[in-house]
Formats: structure tokens, sequence, C-alpha cells
């Protein structure tokens, strides 16, 4: 008798433990479900790869891709909090030139989605474009309005500007689906905004 409540014992852990890990792995689904990129209006998404680190640093390297097969290439690097890999809550970011990028896929689909009046004529071209940044928002997801924090995500919203406050955008990022965006913020800026883009795309 006393074999027969062990094994049933045994039977219930087993029975139990399975359950648990099915639960998981449906949580884990419907995480990722949730998860997916679809674009929304006045928001440009590109890809993102990690690109190594180095102390206080994470990289990515970035593109775009239009649908003539024409590419925008740039790399993004940012500030991360010591012994953390969250993003430092605000500080100086980078944007690095890339060789072999075309300027004008990016800017043109910025220019739409940003409300842009003219796309920059002439750039002064630089290999480091340096920028100023806030977390607007983290651990946010996505829906067909923008970035929420209910339910959690894995999004990152940075509030970023350039020299001297100028061409106010956001970056909106997440490395675990390796999507990124430029995101509308003032529209009175986005023409600022795609000047000192160009310099670097």
């Amino acid at each position: 008798m006393t074999g027969a409540r062990l094994g049933f014992r045994l039977l219930s852990v087993v029975l139990l433990a399975a359950s648990f890990v099915a639960c998981q792995q449906h949580q884990q689904q419907d995480s990722q479900l949730e998860e997916l990129y679809f674009p929304i209006e006045g928001s440009v998404g590109f890809d993102i790869l990690r690109a190594g680190s180095s102390p206080g640093v994470q990289s990515w390297d970035a593109t775009y891709l239009d649908r003539e097969g024409k590419t925008t290439k740039f790399r993004i690097e940012l500030p991360v909090d010591a012994g953390d890999a969250s993003f430092s809550s605000s500080g100086q970011g980078k944007f690095l030139a890339e060789a072999g990028s075309d300027p004008i896929p990016l800017l043109e689909s910025l220019k739409t989605a940003l409300q842009a009046k003219h796309l920059p004529r002439s750039a002064q071209k630089v290999d480091v474009l340096t920028f100023n940044f806030v977390v607007a928002g983290q651990h946010q997801s996505r829906s067909p309005k923008g970035l929420s924090g209910n339910p959690a995500g894995n999004w990152r919203s940075l509030a970023i500007s350039f020299a001297k406050g100028k061409g106010e955008l956001l970056l909106n990022i997440n490395p675990v689906i390796h999507k990124a965006e430029f995101s509308i913020r003032n529209p009175a800026d986005a023409d600022r905004a795609l000047a000192e883009l160009a310099k670097v795309l």
C-alpha cells in the first residue's frame, strides 16, 4: 500500500512539472507573438545586430533596406550602466558612418514619416555624429497606437537631440527582436533632424 501511495505521489509530481513547463512555453510563445514588429504611422523601422561591446558601451549595426533593394547602413553606440546591461537613463550616444551606405532610402522614408518638408541637399559628412538622449520609456510593448508599458515588453524609447538641441526625434530599440526605429517627436524639428542624420548615413 505504501508503495502505491509513493508511486501516486511521484506521478502527481511529474504531471505537475509537465503542466508547469507547458504553461511556461505557452507564456513564452505569447510573449514572442507580442514582440513581432509592425510599422506604425510616424515611424521608420530598421534591423539591428549586436556589434560587440566595450566597457560601458553597447553597439549595433543598423541596416535599412527599401523595396528596390537599396541599403542605408550605420552603427549605433549607447552607454550602459556599470555592471548592468541597461541603457544609462541619459547621456551621449553616437551614430557612426559605415562604408557602402546609400543615405537616400532611409532619408526619403524619414521625410514622409517625420513630416519633414525637404530632403537635405548637401551635408558635410562626418564619421561620428554625437547625440544627447534621455530614456523616455523602457520595458514597453508595441501596439498599433505606439509603445506602452502595459503589458511590459522589450522596447526602450530614447528621446534624442543633436548639437545645441537641434533635431529632436525618438530612437526606439528592441535588441531582443533585432529591431529599432526612428519615430516622430516634434514635426517642427523634422528637417533639422534629417539634416543632422544625413551627415552620417
